[in-house]
């Protein structure tokens, strides 16, 4: 019988709405897998005397001694729903590695440099577990940047602070959901600098590389990977820009780097750490047909969604991923969605989550590429405006929480596909699973 999966969960900024989002969630998440919290008990603590609150909790007593290397509090948290007090209690194990920090230290819906400091030893901790192998995967909720800056932090954010803590040589942002997966070429970063900066060997680098894990994650190994142009209309020949230019030549580099890689050779990207060794064979896993009847969707046994049949598909005769574009991206997008392609590279942060955001608010997931741990993420902020309301919705936690837990089961060789850790109108968010 194969053990349960274990998760950690770095709290975020504890002024934000990670805090409540754990709480409504936890006896959920306590249902797929075994959970352990990172962050500080003064962001629950904070919520104790909010009007709206819909939980009850209580610390008890940590029933383990705390990891190797670990300074800090360790205690169990035990969650119950008061509107619903006979369901199943949420259960954590909750690691506090700012014991100093009180609630009288923060200030609920601001973010300080005490909420800074508590939010990246949190990710640092948290990392630690992840990287020992002592959780399976890790899910973070969201940090605000300015308030790591005030602390001293000067960290652009999660994913690159995750890539200096684990010495990867190269991480790019992803953002998976049913009908949409996109990669940034680039994240956090002035649009200006993203056109001064343009590259053609580092733009080949990204497609390269976002096929590469693609490839891993979904076992189609024909992966069509559209770019997006960077001007309007795609330059239109120079009229608009010419920096379309290096951008088809970005893509012969990347189809170049390709050429040599067989069915079985190694990834061409095999220094870059991933915690996928084998590649799953495509179409592994259950298959239905959308309610529409237009496309047979495949569940590869890394969890994610990939349309094999269907409009505007095909199967060409080679086992190498192939790149469209640049495509102007008014239109590219829709395409997309549309069957066209598996994946696009967006050149900077909001020309692909724009997109991403419209049309899965809920759905899409933030997975990053390159660590030699899973990590993901809800896509959404820390919501300063709406904590301790208790009016956010924890559905793009749960999604976060419920495809860390797929992939781990894919890395693990364990079988952890949730039937558990899946959600789907017929089987929402708020009902309790056991």
């Amino acid at each position: 019988m194969s053990r349960r999966p274990r998760i950690a969960i770095s709290l975020g900024d504890p002024c934000g709405i990670g805090p409540e989002l754990l709480l409504r969630s936890l006896a959920i998440l306590a249902g797929w897998a075994e959970v352990v919290v990172v962050g500080p008990r003064a962001g629950v603590d904070l919520l104790l005397d909010t009007p709206e609150r819909t939980v009850d909790w209580r610390w008890l007593d940590a029933p383990s001694p705390p990891p190797p290397g670990f300074e800090g509090r360790i205690s169990e948290l035990e969650t119950r729903s008061i509107k619903m007090p006979d369901e199943p209690a949420g259960r954590a194990l909750w690691l506090d590695p700012t014991p100093e920090i009180t609630a009288a230290d923060l200030r609920l819906g601001e973010g300080s440099a005490a909420s800074g400091f508590a939010t990246v030893e949190a990710i640092r901790q948290a990392a630690q577990l992840a990287l020992g192998g002592t959780v399976d995967a890790l899910v973070t909720l969201p940090m605000a940047k300015a308030a790591a800056h005030l602390a001293g932090y000067r960290i652009p954010g999660h994913t690159e602070f995750l890539q200096e803590l684990s010495s990867s040589p190269l991480t790019r942002m992803a953002f998976v959901s049913p009908s949409l997966s996109v990669v940034l070429h680039t994240v956090h970063q002035s649009l200006r600098s993203v056109v001064e900066d343009l590259d053609a060997e580092a733009v080949a680098q990204t497609l390269a590389f976002a096929a590469d894990r693609f490839i891993q994650l979904t076992g189609k190994r024909d992966l069509r990977v559209a770019l997006c142009a960077l001007n309007p209309h795609a330059g239109e020949n120079g009229a608009f820009g010419d920096e379309e230019s290096l951008l088809h030549e970005a893509m012969v580099l990347a189809e170049a780097s390709f050429m040599a890689i067989g069915r079985d050779a190694a990834s061409p990207f095999a220094e870059v750490p991933s915690p996928f060794h084998d590649l799953p064979e495509e179409g592994a896993g259950a298959s239905f047909q959308d309610e529409a009847g237009l496309h047979t969707v495949e569940m590869a046994s890394a969890g994610l969604e990939v349309v094999t049949t269907g409009p505007g598909t095909h199967k060409p005769h080679r086992h190498a991923p192939q790149f469209f574009g640049p495509f102007p991206s008014d239109s590219l997008f829709h395409r997309a969605v549309q069957g066209e392609f598996d994946l696009v590279v967006a050149l900077y942060h909001d020309q692909g989550l724009i997109p991403v955001k419209v049309l899965e608010p809920e759905r899409a997931v933030n997975l990053t590429l390159g660590l030699p741990f899973i990590r993901t993420s809800p896509d959404h902020g820390t919501a300063f405006d709406k904590a301790g309301r208790w009016i956010s919705n924890p559905t793009n936690f749960l999604e976060a929480a419920a495809l860390a837990i797929r992939l781990a089961g894919r890395a693990q060789h364990q079988p952890w596909n949730a039937e558990v850790a899946r959600l789907t109108p017929e089987n929402p968010p708020w009902v309790s699973r056991t």
